[in-house]
């Protein structure tokens, strides 16, 4: 029975319609209703619109009328069967071309169309037909499917609004997701592009829907995103279908969104940021991040969309919170003491006192804080931000010279980044350099070193080193901004380059965006070249001076033009996002172009000033004029298009990778560009000489298609000239070719503008570079580039071939440690004295010899090649052994700085060269904790070695400590002037003898026979170390030398006037005589008092002594005597002065002496001052080591005292003797007499 004759059943029992007419015109009998729902696996209720398959050979009975059938025929039974239900709908415009069809003509369509078998069923009940699949294939169901829907259905067009975010993934790499959407629903898609859309995001010309309801997405609190409009095309459910194929796609992107919560207060934003535990809590277990912008005083919160506003909100609750608590104190602190109270300082300041501490910019005048916080922690938050400032050590270091010298230091350093440099280098000191703003403002220019004092001293050091060599080694040079690009540009950057390499000469130009004419020059400080001489640097900055000022010269002749254009017609010329400014600018941008206020004339706004090189200054002046033109007109100039053709093997570079630099030209001149190849595919299969072209087109405002035709044509040309060469070089030359770092073949690079490349470089595949062999280079660029670097490299590697000879020969692996030298000194040695390359390779089959590798000239092989043989000669044949000393004998065995061990090997008849020495011996490196000691070298050497080491280790072992009582007032003379005394005995007895102070005293231990030493004072203890023998030896011979106590001594007293003192004891002369007879003398008190009577305040009253020269007749110098008496204003009282001495006759002399001291200066009653004009005849009066002033002191019976400070000499004694030592010092001061001519 057909499906058609199943649908007229159910009508009539239902009482229904049929929609559907037959496909038969047989009629059929009314089948019971049933309330049961069809089973789609049933064949009674679902019979199939093609013959069954007999079982059996005969036909099963029917349950149905016995019309006439279809003659069965045999076929496989299908394995794949699917069924599903959908409305019934209103087949009156589901057609093509929107005319009418049936249920029938769909279902035999699909089924003729494709390999199933189909049936239907419709229950007028619920107004649902179910349909029955079933097919050999399972992707002819799925075909068959789509095909059956797109039939049934009315075709819709949907818009979806998808967030512009999520285009990415709607589209996948290379239309992927979207092409999938496409064949699984087979309906039509549509995504604009984002430059033909209106700022609302709808396509231009377009209503907000085609045919339909536009389908937004649900919008969140977070930043509203723009949308781009999906039009989706096609039966009404595959079209529904793949609507919610891509909302699934947006679902996935947009499950996850991103908050800022924006303008938070700086002073609030310290305290939010104290809670972010709580808002991670407040997330619930949603996973979040958050993220801090500082500067711009937002949170971004991203994570799952409830969990963000969750987290948003206890974000705002916070900041309301803290709006309506915090209050502020204002006070004063140094400037350059608020860089510590940012960062880490202001979390240090809060953390201490739950307060925020705001500070000014830098730029900014004044030297204002702000602590912010509850106001009962205002007092600790000042206190803290105080501690915190006064926290750390700050050097203000002054740049010198004048403010413009300053500046250029101080833009050297900004270049070079040294302050960074200089924090990296010394941590725990901050290098801070001015903001730029300070720089042009300021009168005096400083850097700030903050830190720990040690560390900003090293700091101050290496800078006041760096400003020492910049000084006269900077200049400003004065060229238009304008004509910076052009002479630092690629064209000349080897000139600019050799400045460097010839003159020593760094330029810096400023940023282009600066528009700032000075170019710094400076002397590279830091070059190995550099001169430390004034002149020499001024000369090589002048002459680059005049090389920038000629370049500059050449470039460009700049000049200015204002044009008078109203304010509204300046968005006309700055075009859609600057791209028609960037037209009339140029690719090279050697135009300033200023609109408005920008401009800095006061009284107009209606403005634009044109600046640059005079040709490109009057024609940007014209396409203004006429851009305005057309704008006042409402000219439509959008409409202009250009068409040309290029080279089509240039296309693809031209458009970039990803369409990179296609996309560059439409986003700056906002333009459109279109490449088409007119060739069908016929015309690219045939074989042509003639290379094919590729027109293009390109559309936009007149002035800005033609500047981007003009580029495009520039780079095909560009790539038109381009050439490569391949050129045959061995591979064992292509090192020496690319040079270290690669510093050659980049040399020739920039010269010749050209890539070179060679194949000694593998990708991760193991394919070399370019597919090149590995004897080859390929040289790429322009033709003219590729045959000068062509014509280099085949010179350099003829060179190479003739200069860089190898030669290979073998040494004994023995000596190799020899050749290499300690830290390969030696072999270093022998590369830079003969120029030779010398490859030593150890790793040979063979471990009796090393092959040595030399490449060079032929001189330099042969010399270098026989002072490696001449070593290699002098290491005859080794043996290697071992003995095992404590590890605590090591330091002993060998000495100070190595000593020990070298005098050693010497003994044993070694080399005494430290490098002949070197391997030899091996004591076990720091922290090793074995005793082996291993030896290597000749055996009869090694052999004595061993045996020396041996006996020296039986002595350490065999070594004692014992100490021995030696007054430590015997000391000194114990070990003599230079510790003579000290070194004979210990080279006498063999022993060492540390006496109490000496840095090795507390190193040789605690002595052996420490029970015998208990009672004694341990600065009397001295200690005795060596063998036994030795020791017990020098014990013996120190207490033979040990003197017995001094008897105890007999005393005298006598009593000496308190103004006598400083005349008794001559400045302490008196007390040295006494001692040098074994006498002391102790004081019961001292004057305090001066021992010289102050000198006259006037001379008024002196008397003038003339210095005459007996040959010349008048005097010719003038002195000032004045004489006061002495003992005036002085102590009165006696001081009792106590003698010790060793036995009677000492005392009576040292009493009898003290005696006649005190008559003396009894007479010593006067005291004169003697002034000379200057000190040039001091000399003659001290004469040599004191002999003329020690014979006027004996011959006047004065004291003499002739001063270092100034042109005074005083005299004491009676009257009579201090004028005759005054006239005696006249004397010798007196001019000598002059030979006259003719005598």
């Amino acid at each position: 029975m057909s499906a058609a004759e199943l649908q007229r059943k159910h009508a009539a029992l239902e009482g229904a319609p049929d929609p559907f007419p037959s496909l038969v015109d047989e009629p059929v009998k009314a089948r019971p209703s049933s309330t049961t729902k069809p089973d789609p696996e049933s064949v009674e209720a679902f019979p199939s619109l093609a013959p069954s398959v007999s079982t059996g050979g005969q036909r099963a009975p029917s349950t149905w009328n016995t019309a006439p059938r279809i003659k069965a025929t045999a076929s496989k039974q299908p394995h794949f069967s699917e069924s599903f239900t959908i409305p019934v709908g209103d087949l009156s415009t589901a057609g093509k071309d929107g005319k009418p069809t049936s249920l029938g003509e769909v279902m035999k369509r699909v089924m003729n169309q494709y390999k199933v078998k189909l049936e239907a069923s419709t229950n007028q009940k619920t107004r649902q037909t179910t349909f029955y699949l079933r097919s050999e294939n399972k992707k002819d169901i799925e075909k068959a499917k789509k095909s059956l829907l797109a039939g049934l259905s009315p075709v819709v067009s949907l818009v979806l609004n998808a967030p512009v975010s999520t285009i990415p993934s709607i589209i996948g790499p290379k239309g992927a997701n979207l092409n999938q959407i496409r064949e699984h629903t087979g309906v039509k898609v549509d995504i604009p592009r984002r430059d033909s859309l209106h700022p609302n995001g709808q396509t231009a010309g377009t209503s907000p829907s085609a045919s339909g309801t536009a389908t937004p997405l649900p919008t969140g609190d977070d930043e509203d995103e723009p949308t781009i409009p999906i039009t989706i095309t096609g039966a009404q459910p595959l079209a529904l279908e793949a609507r919610a194929m891509i909302q699934d796609v947006i679902a996935s992107m947009t499950s996850h969104t991103t908050h800022k919560v924006k303008d938070i207060p700086q002073h609030i934003l310290p305290f939010v940021l104290l809670h972010r535990p709580r808002f991670l809590q407040a997330a619930e277990g949603g996973e979040i991040t958050l993220q801090l912008n500082q500067a711009a005083g937002e949170i971004s919160v991203w994570g799952e969309r409830a969990a963000v506003g969750r987290v948003v909100e206890s974000i705002k609750s916070a900041i309301e919170y803290y709006k309506g608590k915090v209050e502020s104190y204002t006070f004063s602190l140094p400037k350059r003491q608020h860089r510590l109270l940012t960062g880490k300082g202001a979390d240090e300041v809060m953390a201490k006192s739950k307060c925020a501490v705001i500070v000014q910019s830098f730029e900014e005048p004044g030297d204002e804080i702000t602590v912010w916080g509850l106001a009962s922690d205002l007092s600790n938050g000042a206190s803290a931000a105080i501690e915190v400032a006064n926290s750390a050590y700050i050097h203000e270091f002054p740049l010198p010279g004048s403010i413009a010298v300053s500046r250029q230091m101080l833009r050297y350093m900004i270049h070079i980044d040294y302050p960074k440099t200089l924090s990296e280098n010394y941590p725990g000191a901050s290098v801070y350099a001015p903001p730029q703003a300070i720089i042009d403002k300021a009168n005096v220019l400083s850097v700030d070193i903050i830190g720990e004092k040690p560390k900003v001293d090293e700091v101050v050091r290496e800078v006041s080193q760096l400003v020492g060599k910049l000084l006269g080694a900077t200049k400003d040079v004065a060229i238009d901004w304008l004509v910076h690009r052009i002479i630092n540009s690629h064209k000349n950057a080897k000139k600019i380059k050799a400045f460097h390499e010839n003159q020593n000469v760094l330029v810096y130009f400023p940023p282009e965006s600066a528009e700032r004419s000075l170019v710094l020059l400076v002397y590279d400080p830091f070059s190995p070249n550099a001169s430390p001489s004034p002149m020499e640097k001024a000369q090589k900055l002048e002459e680059v001076e005049k090389e920038l000022l000629k370049m500059a010269k050449d470039a460009a002749d700049v000049k200015s033009q204002n044009i008078s254009v109203e304010k509204k017609w300046h968005e006309a010329v700055v075009g859609r996002n600057g791209t028609t400014l960037n037209a009339i600018i140029g690719e090279d941008k050697t135009l300033s172009v200023k609109l408005g206020a920008d401009v800095g004339d006061s009284t107009t706004e209606d403005i634009i000033q044109v600046r640059g090189i005079s040709a490109d200054v009057d024609r940007a002046v014209k396409e203004i004029e006429k851009i305005v033109e057309d704008a006042k007109n409402d000219e439509i100039v959008g409409s202009y298009s250009t068409e040309f053709e290029i080279g089509q093997e240039f296309v693809a570079r031209i458009v970039g990778a990803q369409g990179a630099g296609i996309n560059k030209i439409r986003d700056q001149l906002g333009v459109k560009v279109d490449f088409v190849d007119e060739h069908d595919d016929k015309d690219k299969k045939k074989k042509s000489s003639a290379p094919r072209q590729v027109k293009v087109k390109i559309t936009g405002r007149k002035e800005n298609a033609e500047e981007a035709k003009k580029r495009i044509i520039s780079q095909a040309n560009r790539y038109a000239d381009e050439t490569t060469e391949v050129l045959k070089i061995a591979h064992d030359y292509h090192s020496s070719l690319i040079g270290q770092g690669g510093k050659y073949v980049v040399r020739l690079e920039e010269k010749y503008d050209v890539k070179i490349t060679f194949p000694r470089g593998e990708h991760g595949d193991g394919k070399p570079r370019e597919n090149l062999k590995p004897d080859e280079v390929q040289v790429k660029g322009p033709k003219k580039g590729v045959a000068g670097a062509k014509s280099e490299l085949l010179e350099a590697y003829e060179f190479e071939k003739s200069n860089n000879i190898e030669s290979k020969f073998t040494i004994p692996t023995r000596s190799v440690a020899r050749v290499l030298g300690r830290g390969g000194a030696t072999v270093k040695e022998i590369k830079d004295n003969t120029g030779a390359q010398i490859d030593i390779d150890k790793s040979t089959d063979d471990g009796n010899v090393t092959h040595v590798v030399l490449k060079g000239t032929k001189e330099a092989i042969a010399e270098a090649k026989t002072k490696i043989l001449d070593i290699s000669a002098q290491v005859h044949e080794e043996t290697t052994d071992s003995v095992v000393i404590e590890h605590k004998f090591h330091r002993t065995i060998i000495g100070p700085g190595g000593q020990g061990l070298k005098d050693l090997i010497v003994r044993c008849g070694g080399p005494s060269d430290g490098r002949a020495q070197a391997g030899l011996v091996r004591f076990p490196r720091q922290g090793e904790t074995s005793d082996e000691v291993h030896l290597r070298g000749e055996p009869k050497l090694v052999t004595k070695i061993k045996a020396e080491l041996e006996k020296v280790v039986a002595g350490l072992r065999d070594r004692i400590v014992l100490g021995v009582e030696v007054p430590a007032s015997q000391h000194r003379a114990l070990i003599g002037r230079g510790g003579q005394h000290l070194n004979e005995l210990q080279n006498r007895t063999g022993a060492q003898v540390q006496f109490p102070g000496s840095r090795s005293y507390n190193a040789v231990g605690e002595p052996a026979n420490t029970d015998e030493l208990t009672d004694v004072d341990p600065a009397n203890l001295v200690k005795v170390s060596g063998t036994r023998a030795a020791a017990e030896n020098c014990v013996e011979e120190l207490k033979s030398q040990v003197k017995p106590p001094a008897p105890e001594g007999i005393t005298g007293t006598i009593d000496v006037p308190l103004k006598y003192h400083h005349a008794v004891t001559q400045q302490g002369n008196f007390f040295r005589n006494l001692r040098s007879f074994h006498v002391t003398v102790e004081q019961s008190a001292s004057p305090q008092g001066a021992a010289v009577p102050p000198r006259p305040a006037t001379a008024s009253e002196a008397v003038i002594a003339r210095i005459d020269d007996p040959d010349e007749g008048p005097a010719e110098v003038e002195a000032q005597w004045q004489v006061v008496p002495n003992y005036q204003d002085v102590e009165e009282g006696d001081a009792v002065w106590t003698f010790k001495a060793p036995d009677q006759d000492a005392l009576d002399r040292a009493l009898e002496l003290t005696r006649e001291a005190i008559e003396h200066a009894k007479g010593m009653s006067h005291v004169g001052f003697l002034t000379l004009p200057d000190r040039s005849v001091f000399p003659r009066i001290v004469g040599a080591k004191g002999s003329t002033v020690a014979r006027l002191r004996a011959e006047s019976q004065a004291d003499i005292t002739v001063s270092r400070e100034d042109n005074t000499i005083v005299i004491i004694g009676s009257e009579s003797a201090i004028h005759a030592a005054k006239d005696a010092i006249l004397k010798i001061a007196a001019p000598r007499s002059r030979g006259r001519r003719g005598d």
